[in-house]
């Protein structure tokens, strides 16, 4: 969209304009914005900029002539104004130190993933060879997973950077781990029955090492006989399960039923309904969620908005509506990952959301004038901003795709929100 530089003495309420500075060099919320009221026509003048740039195709109205004179203000006004500035100032830097704040917990969530993600690696390595190993180490990463979890009331669900070199399977696996534990809890479940849920999240899977790699991967449609041996693998993660004695049965039936289905065109016994474990239909749920979002066939994939919204809309009969329900409380309407249209119509990228808050998730907002590892995090509800629509990443510019980095595989985890 063309900008016309504009000299702050012509400027007037209505008009769209954009800052010639970083974020963190005035207190605006945002750096380009539709000017409401004289107070912030001050404010522009009291930055010390010369002009700023008008965008006309959003502006309400036309700026002043040249030479306009400008209407004198009252001593009374002009300390009143002066207070303001002050107080949006100092709202401004608070809102930098929050920004701060939640960079320190995402880096930290960060930590807590990859240290997950190599006990989980580390767990995969075993399970074959020393399975009572790796079930015994599998039980360890749970306990501290659920330990974390349990501490806080209100936890939030954070996207991660995908730039670690690993298998599908731990990606899978610890997304479904982590998304099913915050729906048991959500739901109310004990720890100890989240333990089990958690464990048989992180195994529901590890029977495709049994499965031929050029089937796992294959991107074309499956022939009969391929996918007859992909369905065994509910069968092998069965049976690795069941060289540890101690393995809870709880977990055997996620391991068994996960894709059983309510309408009985499951596998592998086409159990219905209520014969179909409650466990193993919670997991089901995020397991059909995190496959439509990262399929074999990468022109299949579905934005987290839309994978969500399909499953809700078209699987009903097959998926426990309970936790389709509190799948998408959980992710939030947009879930973090979803690339969004603002009500101002700025773009962004969601990167986490608090259960409580549902419409108003943490957006990393899309700003060429400032760079892309300091881009600004908007608390949406604090912002009066509001989400207009999810757009898929392949429709994005290449400028904007660059800088807000929309993950092609999206990977979970959760930090207690202290």
């Amino acid at each position: 969209m063309a900008s016309i530089k504009l000299s702050v003495e012509r400027l007037t309420e209505g008009l769209y304009v954009k800052l010639p500075l970083q974020w963190t060099d005035h207190p605006f919320l945002l750096n380009h914005f539709k000017i409401k009221d004289q107070q912030q026509i001050r404010l522009i003048k009291n930055l010390g900029v010369q002009y700023v740039y008008l965008l006309p195709e959003k502006s309400d109205t036309t700026p002043l002539e040249p030479n306009a004179p400008v209407e004198s203000m009252s001593e009374q006004e002009s300390q009143f104004l002066d207070k303001q500035a002050e107080k949006l100032w100092q709202e401004k830097q608070s809102r930098i130190e929050r920004l701060k704040n939640y960079k320190r917990k995402i880096h930290r969530c960060e930590k807590n993933f990859d240290r997950s993600m190599s006990q989980l690696r580390a767990i995969v390595s075993k399970i074959q060879s020393r399975p009572l190993t790796a079930i015994q180490e599998a039980e360890f990463l749970v306990e501290g997973m659920v330990d974390a979890l349990m501490e806080s009331d209100n936890v939030a669900l954070h996207l991660m950077n995908d730039n670690k070199e690993c298998e599908d399977i731990y990606f899978h696996s610890l997304n479904v781990a982590t998304m099913s534990m915050m729906l048991a809890k959500s739901s109310g479940m004990p720890a100890d029955e989240i333990k089990t849920i958690a464990l048989g999240a992180l195994f529901h899977d590890m029977g495709k090492l049994k499965v031929p790699t050029a089937i796992v991967r294959k991107t074309t449609p499956l022939t009969a006989p391929e996918e007859n041996y992909l369905k065994l693998h509910t069968k092998y993660s069965l049976d690795l399960a069941n060289l540890a004695k101690n393995f809870p049965q709880g977990a055997k039936n996620i391991l068994a039923q996960h894709h059983e289905l309510l309408d009985g065109s499951g596998y592998p016994q086409q159990l219905k309904g209520n014969e179909i474990d409650l466990t193993a239909q919670l997991i089901g749920v995020v397991n059909a969620y995190d496959n439509l979002c990262h399929p074999q066939d990468p022109s299949t994939t579905r934005i987290p908005n839309n994978a969500l919204s399909y499953l809700f809309k078209n699987k009903k009969a097959q998926y426990n509506s309970d936790y389709l329900a509190l799948l998408v409380r959980l992710m939030g309407v947009y879930p973090p990952g979803s690339v969004v249209q603002l009500s101002n119509q700025q773009l962004g990228l969601v990167i986490s959301v608090n259960s409580d808050r549902l419409l108003y998730p943490n957006v990393l907002i899309y700003d060429p004038s400032v760079p892309s590892n300091e881009a600004p995090i908007l608390d949406l509800e604090e912002s009066n901003l509001k989400i207009e629509r999810a757009i898929a990443p392949n429709k994005l510019p290449e400028n904007v795709y660059v800088y807000l980095n929309p993950r092609v595989r999206i990977s979970y985890y959760f930090d207690p929100d202290d």
